[in-house]
């Protein structure tokens, strides 16, 4: 099930190691070609169901597992949870066809560190790859807001207990935490509270350690989940 990708990397000491978990041949194939295309990717396997990507991501410990949603016996959602519990070395990237894919918020929820639309041109994937290689999350502004309207139904009617890692957080911190929830980008952030992009990445990082969260989307999730939005 390996098919690794040729060439070796152009600058990077250690190419950057994929695993890519569709069931269509046909896609594999598409993103198979694209990934070759990267001299500081390698694709180390390639899985057709849900289970199989699990044991492969155990076994050949990937950077980055590109994971389809929708596949036979585990999907892609119960796939991704297995992954970020039991290796967390591993970050996946949802592959979706999107239209609102009723399984997009399930999918962050789960852990995911973002998502991308299968029709995503080659140069979109391959810059994904890296951003979530180096701990970044991928989603753009204009999805999370998408995404969060589209799902607020998924969100609790009533409020749930306060997290106590809330009051870890400055009052500047909970304002940075409220606008990234909102789907702003670092330069909106930027721009809304009179800060440099620094500043506003600086307090992203001191937020993501003391609320326990590993990326952006984590913080939006769980921003969302307690109603941080209200009167931030």
């Amino acid at each position: 099930m390996s098919a690794p990708a040729t060439g070796g990397p152009a600058q990077a000491a250690t190419p950057i190691r994929v695993l890519l978990a569709d069931d269509q041949p046909l896609i594999r194939l598409g993103f198979r070609m694209v990934l070759s295309s990267a001299p500081d990717i390698e694709l180390v396997g390639e899985a057709e169901t849900g289970a199989a990507a699990v044991d492969l991501t155990t076994a050949l410990r990937p950077d980055v597992v590109l994971m389809d949603v929708r596949m036979p016996g585990m999907d892609g959602i119960d796939a991704t949870r297995r992954i970020v519990s039991e290796s967390p070395q591993s970050r996946v990237l949802i592959l979706t066809t999107f239209d609102l894919d009723e399984y997009a918020y399930a999918a962050l929820n789960a852990g995911a560190s973002g998502f991308l639309l299968k029709d995503a041109q080659p140069a979109e994937l391959i810059a994904a790859i890296r951003t979530i290689a180096r701990g970044d999350a991928v989603i753009a502004p204009r999805i999370t807001r998408l995404l969060l309207d589209a799902f607020a139904g998924h969100l609790p009617n009533d409020s749930p207990a306060p997290s106590p890692l809330i009051d870890r957080l400055t009052p500047r911190e909970r304002q940075v935490l409220g606008e990234v929830a909102a789907g702003r980008s670092n330069q909106e952030i930027a721009t809304r509270l009179v800060l440099s992009e620094a500043t506003v990445k600086t307090h992203l990082g001191r937020i993501l350690t003391k609320l326990e969260l590993r990326d952006r989307i984590q913080a939006v999730v769980f921003a969302h989940h307690h109603r941080l939005l209200d009167g931030h």
